[in-house]
């Protein structure tokens, strides 16, 4: 299990603990986190689970790869911290992730 750290865009922060195996939009969603919509469920066929990573996480996260590559591409205003979080598959090594959803989701 991991604690997560979700900011909204305001500034509201949610301290989640999400089990091993489900993703970061997930843990958002069965913890009615606003502000990461899924759309489409989590497969990566939309861009509405966008976040911005800590910086002192992004070296730490696994490769994006380039089907979450090209759905960044839709995702508003994506920068070198964006992912998907349909595409982070909660454990043990993302204790303390931290989380920030954009203004909003396209």
């Amino acid at each position: 299990m991991a604690k997560i750290t979700y900011i909204e865009f305001g500034g509201t922060e949610h301290l989640v603990d999400v089990p091993n195996g489900l993703t970061v939009m997930e843990g958002a969603r069965d913890n009615d986190i606003p502000g990461i919509e899924a759309d489409c469920g989590g497969a990566c066929a939309c861009s509405t689970c966008h976040v911005h990573v800590d910086p002192a996480w992004k070296d730490k996260l696994p490769p994006i790869d380039p089907m979450e590559e090209d759905m960044l591409e839709f995702a508003f205003e994506p920068d070198e911290f964006s992912r998907l979080t349909c595409q982070l598959k909660v454990s043990d090594e993302l204790d303390g992730l931290i989380v920030r959803m954009p203004e909003k989701q396209i």
